[in-house]
């Protein structure tokens, strides 16, 4: 006997190739095989109308997104009588068996056999249609959609457990983490396996040694794992949102499926909007689904309506995101999630926890942090601590994957590479390919089950997400605490790309706070909650990781784009409604009084209005002056230069010098990272900084006493040019700056910098709910990671006395690197779209000065003020403030009514910080108030002092108030 290691595993692959040709024996061709013309997206009932034509094996079909669909007819054999009878199909594309008008199985590269009977009858006839689909799991593929294999083929099932029972073990043998002794054990007794097993003779034996080897059990410690099914389908992304629509039918046809053949396995699927498009689109299918829900296969989880991008949408957004994921699964499913499942999204923003605990969730999964390029992730499972201080349980999945193929290697990588066995003895494995869906295989479920308690692997378990977390939950010991924002140190670039879908994203945001409001407090009529509804609903689908963000192809932007236009028209046509059409009434909409200049048909006119009421048209007090190149109001004395920089910007009040330098500085840098070109802004791209060449010319466009403007004519890189118009208003504290840009550049981004004459460790961004500080050096490894980072509608540097923050009305990449802070304005990467930010482009941004910092001199109402402008009314339906806030650290969010009933509903928030009981007041009769959660449950209640409602808060508290 001559033993090599190399050898013998050689013989044992060869083996495991022969039992595998076992598995599907003489296969058979159909009877007929016909294809239709190609098509689009269409239903099975329109497919029947088709003209079909002869098929053959080798036919290419196209071009991309395209569809055809094929009938196929076909004979039992006599021999096949009794046994199981499968398609085995392979077009290297996606597709779906339908049967009857009804959908069957998903097929694709990775999943390329369905069932068609389970005991054929000898002569039955057969007949089912393919929907080929043309284009692959990743939509475009650099290889075409070719028709290779379309049999008929039956079903050993002897030989298909054979199989498995043998590739587990030499999965497990072959793995160099095994203890050798038990690999040694393993590797002979699949030699002798070999050596043992023929199709005739001594099949009996050779089985006889496998089972020996399955009843090595592991000792009284070891590593549990739940496994969990998920199949990831991206609600949009190298694909558009009615491909999905079809992505599901494939996926939850073919899991469903599984489940009656694998009554252990376990499903998890997220996203509300999938399964509400489930519902509508193929009831029968929904109906499939939900009854392996009810038999706790399939696992709804998530709670929320997509997973979003967790940076980039308003606190608002994100709650709502809770709000309606929630109301659809306990309305249409019965349950609420109690895990937030986002294991894709870009960073996660610290006010999460909170607004998951509001949501009546606790826990949290995600696995992208596995990505950071600087500093890995320190533990997989740890308690998540919010800005407030609330508390979920986090997890990342110690495969570093949300679509593992549950091999034996990732079930070893994911014991050997968790990092909380010390206070931990569980994990989890999410598996099945995912981003474009398909979910488990079968082959998946076949290792997973032979892995259960086998020696040498970690104990494995099918589990629900609640199995799973109760199981960590009763752990003992002390969980290691993350405190605050999750920030990925990767894909920096989704703060600026597509940034057509991030200016529509504020705007909506902007205009369904508006609706909501002035149909709440004083709409004419019913309130308009199911058009409300819709709309939400759409601009929620738009947050969708892969689409805000700006990582999907050209086809899904222009869909956003057009999408977007929908929600802020049909909030738009709310308000008119509410507002009588316009008129010469000015209406504040935000929680902060305001005094400023506004435009009312055409003219400049001074309005002041209270928080949430209508205000008046008053007479300036303070003029701007224009003298030259030179603007000057009571406030500010701001002196550009020819080139269109800011030369000086004096703050009166302290008469601060603002500037270190000049600033407006506009600066283009090469942007070519080295992977993930529309996701990523590398650090080199620091090493690459070049000023624009200063304006070529400049001329007064506006000189009156209210409103003073200069507009600079420019060009920017190769093939671009901007038109930059600076304004300073009467009274006002900022000076601002409105750009149309016909952007044509190449992998290049485009930057503001203002370099201040501030010195300060820390720089201050708006995030959701609240803020987020971050450094502005590059002392540690972790400081140097956040050369870029997300911020809402400002920035702000303060030094003790005085700072300066920069205001936007649509973007949300920023950098602060000593004193200079910037904004990044545009970007051009070219994969996935080519044309991603090319043509015309609109944004604004200001410089505010202050004395003091930026919570005493209100930088988050002058945030406000600049990105909502007052809207005009018929008529005032009511004196001072309809709703009112006598807290300057509590903002009055939003202004709605309840979602089951005409109850108003106010969301507060703590900005600052702070702790104390606010005085809330509205100009409406009310019977009583209760603290409520995002969900709009009722909560105690509070308690109301000369017709105001206290309410407590605590620091960075988000608050909600439901009035009756």
């Amino acid at each position: 006997m001559i033993r090599d290691v190399e050898y013998t595993r050689g013989r044992l692959a060869q083996t495991a190739e022969r039992i595998a040709e076992l598995i599907y024996p003489q296969p058979v061709a159909p009877d007929e095989l016909l294809v239709s013309e190609r098509v689009d997206r269409i239903s099975w009932d329109e497919a029947q109308r088709l003209q079909y034509r002869p098929a053959e094996l080798g036919e290419r079909f196209g071009p991309l997104w395209a569809t055809y669909w094929f009938r196929v007819r076909a004979t039992v054999p006599e021999a096949w009588a009794g046994r199981r009878v499968d398609l085995l199909w392979f077009s290297d594309s996606e597709a779906a068996v339908w049967s009857g008008g009804r959908v069957v199985q998903g097929l694709n590269r990775h999943h390329r056999e369905a069932t068609l009977v389970e005991r054929a009858d000898a002569g039955a006839h057969l007949a089912f249609d393919v929907e080929l689909a043309c284009n692959g799991l990743f939509g475009k593929q650099d290889r075409p959609v070719e028709l290779h294999r379309c049999e008929l083929a039956v079903f050993d099932p002897a030989a298909w457990e054979l199989y498995f029972d043998f590739e587990t073990l030499r999965a497990l043998e072959a793995d160099p983490r095994l203890d050798p002794s038990v690999a040694g054990e393993l590797r002979a007794g699949l030699a002798d396996f070999a050596n043992a097993w023929d199709e005739d003779a001594e099949e009996a034996r050779a089985r006889a040694i496998l089972a020996e080897l399955y009843e090595r059990r592991n000792g009284t410690r070891a590593h549990e794992i739940a496994a969990i099914g998920h199949a990831h389908i991206d609600t949009a992304w190298k694909w558009p949102v009615a491909e999905t629509h079809r992505k599901m039918l494939r996926t939850f046809s073919s899991q469903t499926r599984y489940m009656d053949e694998y009554p252990e396995y376990r499903f998890a699927c997220s996203q509300a909007q999938q399964y509400a498009w489930l519902k509508e689109r193929s009831p029968d299918l929904w109906e499939r689904v939900r009854a392996k829900i009810e038999a706790g296969q399939f696992v709804p989880v998530g709670g929320s309506w997509v997973e979003p991008d967790c940076n980039i949408p308003s606190g608002e957004s994100l709650l709502r995101q809770f709000l309606h994921g929630q109301r659809f699964f306990e309305r249409e499913l019965g349950r609420r999630c109690r895990e937030f499942w986002s294991p894709d999204a870009f960073g996660y923003a610290a006010q999460l926890p909170q607004l998951m605990r509001l949501s009546g969730i606790t826990r949290f999964l995600t696995q992208k942090l596995s990505w950071n390029r600087f500093n890995k992730p320190e533990h997989h499972t740890f308690v998540w601590q919010g800005l407030d201080g609330s508390e979920v349980l986090g997890h990342f999945p110690p495969a570093d994957t949300y679509s593992s193929e549950a091999t034996v290697k990732e079930l070893l990588k994911t014991l050997h590479e968790y990092r909380d066995h010390d206070h931990s003895g569980t994990s989890m494995l999410v598996f099945g390919h995912g981003d474009g869906g398909g979910g488990p295989t079968k082959g998946m479920l076949e290792t997973l089950r032979r892995a259960h308690d086998l020696q040498g692997l970690p104990r494995t378990e099918m589990r629900t997400s609640n199995e799973f977390f109760a199981a960590l939950e009763a752990e003992p010991g002390e969980r290691p605490v993350v405190v605050g924002e999750l920030y990925l140190e990767y894909h920096r670039g989704t703060y600026t790309t597509q940034a057509r879908t991030k200016r529509g994203n504020r705007r909506c945001e902007i205009a369904l706070h508006d609706a909501e409001f002035v149909s709440a407090l004083f709409g004419d009529g019913e309130y308009p909650r199911a058009e409300l509804d819709r709309l939400w609903k759409l601009l929620l689908l738009q947050q969708f990781h892969d689409i805000l963000p700006g990582s999907s192809i050209r086809e899904v932007h222009e869909e956003a784009e057009r999408d977007l236009a929908e929600v802020e028209a049909g909030a738009e046509a709310i308000c008119a409604a509410a507002l009588g059409g316009g008129g010469d009434v000015p209406l504040n909409t935000i929680g902060f009084p305001r005094r400023e200049v506004a435009e009312r048909g055409g003219e400049l006119v001074v309005v002041e209005a209270p928080p949430y009421g209508f205000g008046r048209v008053v007479e300036p007090d303070d003029e701007v002056r224009c003298d030259g190149l030179v603007l000057e109001n009571a406030h500010l004395r701001a002196e550009l230069s020819p080139e269109g920089r800011v030369v000086s910007l004096l703050h009166k009040a302290s008469w601060r010098e603002t500037l270190a330098a000049p600033g407006n500085r506009l600066e283009l840098f090469d942007d070519r990272p080295l992977n993930f070109d529309a996701w990523d802004i590398d650090p080199f791209h620091l090493e690459t900084r070049r000023e624009c060449p200063g304006a070529e010319s400049w001329r007064i466009v506006t000189n009156s006493p209210l409103r003073a403007e200069i507009a600079f004519e420019r060009r920017i890189g190769e093939a671009s040019r901007m038109t930059q118009v600076v304004r300073l208003d009467a009274d006002s504290r900022r000076l601002e700056f409105h750009a149309v840009v016909d952007w044509h550049e190449n992998h290049k981004l485009l930057k503001v910098c203002f370099p201040l004459a501030v010195r300060a460790l820390t720089a201050t961004y708006e995030m959701p709910f609240g803020y987020a500080e971050r450094p502005t050096h590059y002392s540690t490894s972790f400081d140097r990671a956040r050369y870029e980072v997300p911020g809402h509608r400002w920035a702000d540097l303060s030094e003790h006395g005085f700072g300066a923050a920069v205001l936007t009305d649509s973007k949300y990449g920023y950098s602060c690197h000593g004193n200079e802070l910037r904004v990044s304005l545009l970007r051009s990467p070219k994969d996935p779209d080519p044309d991603a930010d090319m043509g015309r482009q609109e944004f604004a941004y200001a410089l505010v000065p202050h004395g003091g910092g930026w919570r005493e001199s209100g930088i988050v109402a002058e945030g406000l003020r600049f990105n909502v402008p007052v809207r005009w009314a018929a008529n005032a339906r009511c004196e001072g403030s309809l709703a009112s806030v006598a807290d300057q650290n509590l903002v009055l969010d939003t202004v709605k009514r309840a979602e089951d009933s005409n109850a108003l509903v106010l969301r507060l928030y703590d900005p600052h910080g702070a702790r104390g009981a606010a005085r809330v007041r509205l100009a409406v009769a009310f019977a009583s108030a209760r603290l409520a959660n995002a969900l709009e449950d009722e909560g105690e209640p509070l308690e109301v002092e000369d017709g105001a409602i206290v309410v407590p808060y605590g620091p960075h508290e988000v608050v909600t108030v439901k009035v009756q």
